[in-house]
This record gives structure tokens, sequence and C-alpha cells, in this order.
């Protein structure tokens, strides 16, 4: 078995969502793993990651859209709003999402599906850069 890891930083704009199947892709291809799976995780807890439809981006912006509805900035009862309005509703979006994706390795590629990416989901306002960890473990050539 072998264990790769790496650690990749993500300048974000703000609120919206970042593809970044790309840069997992090219990690797996580097690790030589040709079966197991690739483990990304985000150190943050106002960003998440999400697998979403990657071909039409008005897919992503609806979900954006219904994330602004489903937890609102500005609620009159959060306590936590150091960081300003945005600050608690970030948290609990991401406590919504995920924190970690799992995707297989198979034939040395990364297994999703033929619309899907992973995605980085910065709830945040203003522009972060987020750190991310990814681990690839697997049975090489």
């Amino acid at each position: 078995m072998s264990v790769h890891s790496a650690q990749l930083e993500l300048p974000t704009r703000g609120k919206g969502t970042y593809e970044i199947s790309d840069e997992i892709r090219d990690l797996v291809r580097a690790s030589g793993v040709h079966t197991g799976t690739a483990t990304v995780f985000v150190e943050h807890t106002s960003a998440s990651l999400i697998l979403m439809e990657n071909a039409d981006p008005s897919a992503r912006r609806d979900l954006e859209a219904f994330f602004d509805q489903l937890v609102p900035e500005d609620t009159p009862y959060f306590t936590h709003t150091y960081e300003g309005p945005d600050d608690m509703p970030s948290h609990i979006r991401m406590a919504l999402t995920r924190s970690s994706e799992v995707i297989p390795v198979m034939g040395g590629q990364l297994r999703l599906g033929t619309w899907q990416g992973i995605f980085l989901f910065e709830h945040r306002r203003q522009p972060h850069v987020r750190k991310l960890s990814v681990v690839i473990q697997g049975e090489g050539y």
C-alpha cells in the first residue's frame, strides 16, 4: 500500500463555489496510485467541500441562492457575530455540508461521475486563502 499526501492553498474571491477537480486529478496522477482512494479535507469552519454538477454553472448558483435563503445573514438571534453578519451563517452552512470527501481511484484516475466535480464552497463574503489536505492511498501499478 502506498500513501501520498499534499497540501493545497486555494485563494477565494468570497462567497461561491470553486472547482478543484483538476488539482485533485493532478495529485492522483503524480501519486502513482492505481486503485485506492483520494481523501480531500478542508481545514476551516467557514468553508466546505461538495460534489456538485460541473457542467452548468447555474446549478451551483441555485445551490448558493438556496443556502442564502436557508441560513440568512443578519439573523437577529445569532450571537456569534464577532467577525461580521456572515460569521455564524458560514459555520452553519459548513455544518450542513461536508468538511471532507473521499473519491475512489480506479485505473490511476479519480473516479467522478460524468457531470460531477469537487468544489470548495466558500461561505464568507471576504476573500480567503483556504487550506486543503489531500491523502491518496492505495495500490500502485
